[in-house]
């Protein structure tokens, strides 16, 4: 395995272009953020020297990464950042951004009543009562749960079946498919079922954590950080892949436990992938072969997520969607969608939220496809609100288009 090693936060790399500043999608919204330049490599040179130049306002950086994608001197800007908030900032989490970043804790008390939340939470009033007391913004849709789990359907109804497979992966599935969509992970089992593998679920996953590292909660996050390491060590160990099918998730636990919580996770990094890459690898090495059904039609428009740029990987997702014979493949312009994760709920964000996120909807509606493709679940979140578009994962997708039964048969 490839010894990961925390890199230093580099800021005497910077050559002071202010490149990162005219790429910032925050700098054109909020006069309030000093931009990626000042608040980063700038401003780490003053805080070394005393804590007093920090400045609250990074709290107003969306840790997009996109500073960090067209920095030439490879300077990990948005990681001098968040450290900085990490080491410096006084402000302390709010109920409002404890009840956002908790998203397991709340994912498991909304279940068991799931139409009565996604029915209050629908309401006018009660948004209005949100936004006035909790400063949650009254005009942001809220993502629907789930009345019954994706681990408890896994149990029921798929695990008996993955003993025959002699090839298997391992699924972080996070909180968005357990409580809210579980029919991603269904259609990730579905998928990998048909092209031969079979699928494991980890040992008590935990939420990836990084709503709370985005909210302050960093004690906490550290807790799910070193409990997920443990967990994805094992599965690493026992010499499987770790699939995911949130980009974000991905990111969060290849780079930044690493990077801003300090642990080490050079004991799963490298087996941990988002899916539609490995499925890609797979199929263009000739190893697996995709059958797609012969009366598939679909307009479809990809959405690349930040952090997903990031990581480099669209690429996967962008070749696995080409490859559908029906498709009509449309890639959008690069542009940030605005939300953040929970950036775009919090009332003090919202304005900037969705004028960061024009651009894009306005790409979308030119284009006026069938559905938009993203790996990212925020991104599908805000697209859907904005525009209008229902927003599916190219996993999701895989599963419609893939005539399952020969693509079963053509991999045994």
């Amino acid at each position: 395995m490839q010894e990961y090693t925390l890199s230093a936060h580099n800021f005497e790399e910077c050559m002071k272009c202010t490149v990162c500043t005219a790429y910032c999608p925050v700098v054109p919204v909020n006069p309030h953020y000093p931009g990626p330049k000042q608040a980063g490599p700038d401003g780490e040179r003053l805080r070394l020297k005393d804590p007093y130049f920090f400045d609250e306002a990074l709290k107003y950086c969306l840790n997009c990464k996109r500073c960090e994608v067209v920095c030439p001197s490879g300077v990990n800007v948005a990681d001098i950042i968040q450290s900085a908030r990490i080491k410096y900032s006084k402000s302390k989490p709010k109920l409002r951004d404890r009840i956002l970043a908790s998203t397991d804790f709340m994912g498991s008390l909304a279940r068991p009543f799931a139409p009565i939340v996604n029915g209050m939470t629908g309401l006018g009033v009660t948004k209005s009562v949100l936004d006035a007391t909790m400063a949650i913004d009254k005009h942001r849709t809220f993502p629907k749960y789930a009345g019954k789990g994706f681990e408890g359907w896994f149990k029921r109804s798929a695990a008996a079946k993955q003993t025959s497979f002699e090839k298997k992966v391992a699924y972080f599935h996070g909180c968005y498919v357990n409580y809210n969509y579980p029919q991603l992970g269904k259609d990730f089992v579905t998928v990998m079922n048909a092209i031969g593998y079979g699928v494991e679920l980890l040992d008590k996953e935990k939420c990836c954590a990084v709503a709370m590292i985005s909210n302050g909660m960093y004690d906490g996050a550290r807790k799910h950080a070193a409990h997920n390491e443990k967990v994805l060590g094992k599965a690493a160990g026992k010499g499987l892949k770790i699939l995911t099918t949130s980009s974000t998730c991905t990111f969060t636990m290849r780079d930044e436990y690493h990077e801003l919580l300090d642990i080490d996770n050079s004991s799963y990094r490298d087996n941990l992938l988002l899916a539609t890459k490995f499925i890609y690898e797979l199929v263009e090495s000739g190893k697996v072969k995709l059958v797609f059904k012969k009366d598939y039609k679909a307009r479809m428009a990809y959405h690349t997520p930040c952090h997903m740029e990031k990581l480099g990987w669209g690429i996967f997702s962008i070749g696995l969607l080409k490859m559908i014979p029906g498709a009509e493949f449309t890639l959008l312009p690069s542009n940030c969608c605005g939300i953040a994760g929970t950036y775009g709920f919090k009332k003090e964000n919202y304005e900037a939220s969705q004028a960061i996120g024009k651009p894009l909807f306005d790409e979308i509606a030119k284009v006026h496809p069938d559905f938009v493709a993203c790996d990212c679940e925020t991104c599908k979140w805000q697209i859907e609100m904005s525009t209008g578009a229902p927003v599916k994962n190219p996993i999701s997708i895989l599963a419609e288009a893939l005539d399952l039964e020969a693509t079963a048969a053509a991999n045994k």
